[in-house]
């Protein structure tokens, strides 16, 4: 038996400290190489370590919510050796049939019966457990004394791991309730809506209904993953009263965020009731404590310039329109946003000091760009950014501002991926506002704000007509880019929001 420590590790650029969020494990669990066992919360992102050792927990050496330097002990782990001891593997239907049928050639049928029907008792009990929102332990007879509990809920006392497998029990549990049939001793009924009865092979196999009914209404019980569920507390959203579209009945991130925004309109005007307290303090430490430096740094430093622009973006608003109708973007989230990207890079090609970073000695024109979107997250602002955003495709574009977005709304976005930006751009008309003067982001000198989008009395060919109009409001390193720069730059994005299909060219 041998005793190792983890200390904590330098998680990327040199960040010299971090917060315990949470811990995975306690003390006295039994842990595998590379499970998570901790959550860190750095200057920059929140981040899940893996455990370089197995064995058995020791104990903790730092508590949640304790900021610790990077190279100290965090946890102790005693190595289970040749002593501990080893689950047997579980043995599949597959397995079972197999050892059956060369045991027995005649009884095959009888054996595939019986091997199928504990396959669907196990996945029964998985999905039992998979589809309540209360801690869950999944016992089966396979894995009788192992202590198996499923990934992503834990026990009451403990969770080992918040991650949970890929396969879909739900549609496993219909295939095997199907197969098993009434020698599984009134299996389907234990199956109930997750499960239709058809044997394998002979048709499709029947799952939840996927529809826009939320679990509140079909009485269903909620279908979401562990990521999910954490995103929508992140958003306070209830996910009984999500409408999902998963292809097994199951809540999406794009079903949670979709409830977010319609429901924002109706958390803005609910007023909360004064605190108990008479003056909250929020210790100053993570993702703030970086933002703080990095905009006092940025805007003592850096002699801010702003230009602005009312722009008529009704043709955008079509564009958008038929990009949503396209076979092509199915799937994939359009918004005005995508076409302001792309007009920053078309414009940056013509404008390339607005893409460059000053130092001391020298200016660095930078002939690519990583295109930073400034989020707004639970943790405070984010600006992660699109690697190469030059070389890609609308479509690629379209699907790289999409998942960067849920990934920093998740609380997952890595140093790595707010690292190295070029040039960013922060919209701010989710919010209603119709412009500002945003603070560069440090290491860049221009910034894009786009603001709301809505219908205004505009003149078109000497007639007042009603148009979307947007205005566009952008921040200068005035060392870098002169006036007449900045000034054709922003002109250019305005002329691309105003016809895309210059895009084209």
């Amino acid at each position: 038996m041998t005793e190792s420590l983890f200390r904590l590790p330098d998680v990327g650029e040199g960040l010299t400290e971090a917060e315990i969020v949470s811990w995975r494990v306690a003390a006295g669990d039994t842990i595998a190489v590379n499970q998570v066992i901790v959550e860190i919360e750095t200057a920059k992102s929140l981040v899940e370590l893996p455990s370089p050792f197995e064995g058995v927990v020791g104990e903790l050496l730092v508590g949640e919510g304790v900021t610790v330097e990077v190279g100290t002990p965090i946890i102790r782990v005693t190595s289970a050796g040749v002593d501990a001891p080893v689950p047997a593997p579980a043995v599949g239907a597959g397995a079972v049939l197999a050892a059956s049928a060369e045991a027995s050639p005649m009884s095959a049928e009888g054996a595939a019966q019986t091997a199928v029907t504990a396959e669907a008792e196990r996945i029964v009990a998985e999905v039992a457990a998979a589809v309540s929102s209360e801690p869950a332990i999944v016992s089966t007879e396979a894995d009788a004394g192992s202590g198996s509990v499923l990934v992503g809920y834990g026990s009451q006392g403990h969770v080992s791991s918040r991650r949970r497998p890929r396969a879909t029990p739900f549609k496993r549990a219909a295939v095997s309730a199907g197969a098993a049939g009434a020698g599984a001793g009134g299996l389907g009924a234990r199956v109930g809506a997750a499960a239709s009865s058809v044997t394998p092979g002979t048709g499709p196999v029947a799952t939840r209904p996927v529809g826009h009914k939320s679990p509140a209404i079909t009485g269903l019980p909620v279908i979401a993953k562990p990521p999910i569920r954490k995103l929508a507390k992140d958003l306070d959203v209830s996910l009984p009263e999500v409408n999902p579209t998963g292809p097994i009945g199951d809540i999406t991130r794009e079903d949670v965020i979709r409830h977010a925004s319609q429901a924002k309109v109706f958390h803005n005007i609910e007023t909360p009731q004064w605190a108990d307290e008479r003056e909250e303090r929020i210790p100053v430490k993570g993702v703030r404590k970086h933002i703080a430096k990095a905009m006092v740094a940025s805007a003592f430093t850096a002699p801010h310039v702003s230009l602005f622009v009312d722009v008529d973006a009704t043709r955008t608003m079509e564009f958008v329109k038929r990009l949503k109708a396209s076979p092509d973007f199915v799937g994939v989230k359009v918004s005005p946003l995508l076409i302001m990207a792309k007009a920053i890079i078309w414009a940056v090609r013509r404008n390339p000091m607005v893409n460059s970073a000053w130092t001391d000695t020298e200016i660095i024109v930078r002939n690519y760009v990583n295109l930073g979107v400034a989020a707004a997250t639970p943790r405070g602002l984010l600006v992660p950014n699109v690697k190469e955003a030059q070389s890609q495709t609308l479509l690629q574009l379209a699907a790289s501002l999409e998942q960067l977005t849920l990934t920093a709304r998740e609380g997952r976005t890595s140093a790595a991926d707010m690292a190295d930006g070029t040039i960013t751009v922060t919209n701010i008309g989710v919010f209603g506002m119709d412009t500002g003067t945003p603070i560069l982001n440090p290491g860049e000198v221009a910034i894009i704000a786009l603001g709301t989008i809505k219908q205004k009395p505009w003149v078109v060919d000497g007639e007042v007509r009603p148009r979307f109009v947007t205005t566009l409001g952008a921040s200068f390193d005035h060392r870098v880019v002169d006036g007449d720069v900045a000034s054709r730059f922003l002109a250019d994005v305005a002329a691309i929001v105003e016809e895309p299909a210059l895009l084209l060219d």
